[in-house]
């Protein structure tokens, strides 16, 4: 049995780590928000962690807690300045600004011939280790669930519901929102960090906008009303592609065509009927139930 559970594992290892760095991109995605700003630079700030954790491994030779710190530390220090005039428009506003900066580092680094442009960097040493991934995760989560209900917490509540009434009873909104961004920009430097030295090599058009739009979507497919939301429609939608590719050759279709085809039906099933995500499905079901007791009674 434990020689099938390691085969199971080796064949599976890279779906895992992948759950992980996903759920890490997610959660970034679900710091902003929870304060009801939908920024959307994440992938410019994973990049940034992922070349930065990289060129201090490979270039400067340091070691790899130090590289995963920069990771951390160099997209939060870039959100300052950058969140410091985007948080003051809302809505799609925000969302195109916030692009727009990602677009502006992938293209920087295409056109920077010390990180071999377009091509990216190879061979980085493979540090990362499933543990890692799943403790930052942890610990994300721990962080998130410790805001959930404090001050803080009802001051972000507060921001996403009526910002202007918030700002009116004294909330200091830019500053909250400012710090959710530097949150969310961490997390997405550690995913890119941790990605990074697990794939071995990292190039530009890995954080492109399809990249933006998928954390986007486990962010919205699992529930951004809570902060495990986001991790539970990672593991979804990065399992999904494996299943469908067992499923796909008895049907008969390709599994590329396949699975755009069910995550856009599983997109639409959310929207329409689980507006909160999957987390809120347990409870849509108890009030279906509920609904048809009710009914029967009725009749």
């Amino acid at each position: 049995m434990w020689d099938q559970l390691a085969d199971l594992y080796a064949t599976y290892q890279s779906t895992i780590a992948f759950i992980g760095i996903n759920s890490l991109l997610a959660l970034s995605v679900y710091t902003t928000l929870s304060c009801g700003q939908l920024a959307l630079g994440n992938a410019g700030f994973s990049a940034i962690g992922a070349y930065a954790a990289a060129l201090l491994t490979m270039q400067a030779h340091w070691p790899f807690p130090l590289a995963i710190l920069a990771a951390v530390a160099v997209p939060a220090v870039v959100a300052v300045p950058l969140g410091l005039p985007v948080l003051r428009i809302r809505g799609i506003f925000l969302a195109i600004a916030t692009i727009g900066f990602g677009e502006v580092v992938r293209l920087g680094l295409v056109n920077w011939d010390y990180v071999n442009g377009a091509q990216g960097i190879v061979a980085i040493p493979q540090k990362t280790e499933l543990w890692m991934i799943y403790l930052a995760v942890a610990a994300a989560l721990f962080v998130l669930a410790r805001l959930r209900g404090s001050k803080w917490g009802f001051a972000l509540e507060a921001i996403r519901e009526d910002e202007p009434a918030a700002r009116t009873m004294g909330i200091a909104t830019t500053r909250y929102k400012l710090a959710m961004l530097v949150l969310g920009a961490a997390l997405a430097g550690l995913a890119g960090g941790f990605e990074a030295h697990f794939t071995f090599m990292v190039a530009p058009n890995g954080f492109g906008f399809g990249r933006v739009v998928d954390m986007l979507v486990y962010a919205v497919v699992g529930g951004s009303q809570i902060y495990w939301g986001p991790v539970v429609g990672a593991a979804f939608l990065t399992l999904l592609p494996e299943i469908l590719r067992e499923v796909a050759p008895l049907v008969g279709i390709e599994p590329g065509p396949l699975r755009l085809l069910v995550n856009g039906l599983v997109l639409l099933a959310v929207i329409l009927f689980l507006p909160n995500g999957m987390v809120s499905l347990p409870r849509r079901i108890a009030e279906w139930r509920a609904a048809r007791v009710a009914a029967r009674s009725a009749a």
